[in-house]
């Protein structure tokens, strides 16, 4: 019992010599957060999207201003010219010189299209509203992301922690074994077992680590930061157990972003189906302009004339055949509307089924995760017995390593239940859109 103690005492002292020893930042998931909205570069790209839409609301771009443009043109030429008049007397002359300037500024205004730019404006809304919700999908699919790979990096961090709780165990077996091979109570072969799974635990220990240090360069990645910063994360994996699934629907269907575009896309093809039924109705545009004229001519009754003046008028134009294209093309406009309405409702039907299998899976995970506690706890008691049993000698090392074994693997599956039950959370409030960033 004395040896007993020693051996979890030193266990107990390593596990709090480790962390001085390897001191690294402690990164906690809200400053991860916090840097991956900042960081990320999907979310910088959204964000661009987003204000490029924002950007496209204008009336201008709407048709719904006048344009107003400047314009001068220059023609010479260099001719040999022959003129006969009517009284027979002929003039020739070569390289005739000939000049024409025109310059002046235009407005045109299209005042009224069939209330078509009054869609247009109503649609730009709705697309910078589309922006919007795209930037918010994306946001939640990255925090989902974030969290996701933070929680995983917990869990392998809790992994390695059973895996040097394993280490020390077989160090300290090697211990014993090698005493009682020298003082003459065990045989060579113990020695050797206890080395050869020593050995092994140091090799599983060693994978570990390398997913841990892999899944650090995951995290960071999503960051958007060097690859290479080193950092640890809490040493704490809570799951939500009071999910209830009336109120996931009932948030997804307010909230879910890609609900949310579904029903913005549907009002944008009915914009977009009035903007073409205003090409059945006649358009009437004003135009003005102040224009100055000079030319010059070498051969001519008029050698030089020059002109200034302000002119105005509108011009209307109404379709009245096409070839059949203007009812073709509100036809598929409306078959446009349609398939917007029928992608809101299939979007609503994978929606609540991603949500009630989802769901299925965080109820079992959370039984999972109370049954796996309680191995845990029955695998630790067994091991302490064990332990006892062995410094005595009434059990063989077989029995011991099964019974070591037996612990460190419910522990293992007990931190990979409570993680599953994390990611089943995750996934839920990314469905719900209610996750917290």
């Amino acid at each position: 019992m004395k040896h007993t103690k020693i051996l979890l005492n030193s266990f107990i002292l390593l596990l709090f010599f480790i962390p001085k020893v390897e001191a690294q930042e402690v990164l906690s998931l809200e400053i991860a957060l916090k840097i991956a909205l900042e960081n990320n570069y999907e979310i910088k790209i959204a964000s661009n999207n987003s204000l490029i839409q924002k950007t496209n609301v204008s009336l201008g771009n709407a048709g719904m201003l006048p344009t107003l443009s400047a314009n001068v043109v220059d023609n010479n030429s260099i001719q040999n010219s022959s003129q006969t008049r009517q009284d027979g007397t002929k003039n020739e002359l070569d390289n005739a010189k000939n000049n024409s300037l025109t310059y002046g500024v235009g407005l045109d205004w299209t005042i009224f299209d069939g209330m078509r730019m009054f869609a247009r404006r109503d649609q730009l809304k709705e697309l910078q509203k589309l922006g919007e919700a795209q930037l918010k999908l994306a946001i939640i699919t990255r925090i989902s992301d974030v969290n996701a790979a933070y929680y995983d990096l917990v869990q392998q961090q809790q992994q390695l922690a059973a895996l040097d709780t394993t280490i020390v165990i077989s160090n300290q077996r090697l211990q014993l074994a090698q005493n009682r091979f020298t003082i003459g109570k065990a045989s060579k072969l113990e020695v050797l077992n206890a080395q050869v799974d020593l050995n092994t635990d140091q090799v599983a220990l060693l994978r570990q680590k390398e997913l841990y240090a892999n899944g650090k360069i995951a995290l960071n990645q999503l960051l958007a930061r060097d690859v290479t910063t080193n950092f640890t994360v809490i040493d704490k994996l809570d799951v939500d157990k009071l999910l209830l699934l009336p109120e996931l629907k009932a948030l997804a269907e307010k909230q879910n972003p890609q609900i949310e575009a579904q029903i913005i896309n549907k009002r944008v093809a009915e914009l977009e189906l009035k903007q073409v039924k205003a090409g059945r109705y006649p358009t009437i545009r004003v135009n003005s302009a102040y224009n100055f004229s000079e030319s010059q001519s070498s051969l001519g009754f008029v050698a030089q004339a020059q002109s200034r003046g302000f002119n105005y008028g509108f011009t209307a134009s109404v379709n009245i055949f096409d070839g059949f294209n203007q009812r073709r093309n509100e036809k598929v406009a409306s078959l446009l509307v349609e398939n917007a309405k029928l992608n809101i409702d299939q979007q609503n039907l994978i929606l609540n089924s991603q949500l009630a299998t989802t769901y299925q899976t965080y109820l079992t995970n959370l039984e999972l995760i109370t049954l796996e506690e309680n191995n845990e706890a029955i695998a630790k008691q067994n091991l302490n017995i064990t332990l006892d049993k062995f410094r005595i000698g009434t059990i063989t090392t077989l029995e011991f390593r099964t019974a070591q074994l037996n612990y460190v693997n419910a522990k293992v599956r007990y931190n990979n239940a409570k993680f599953q039950g994390k990611l089943s959370e995750i996934a839920l409030r990314e469905l719900a859109g209610n996750l917290v960033f």
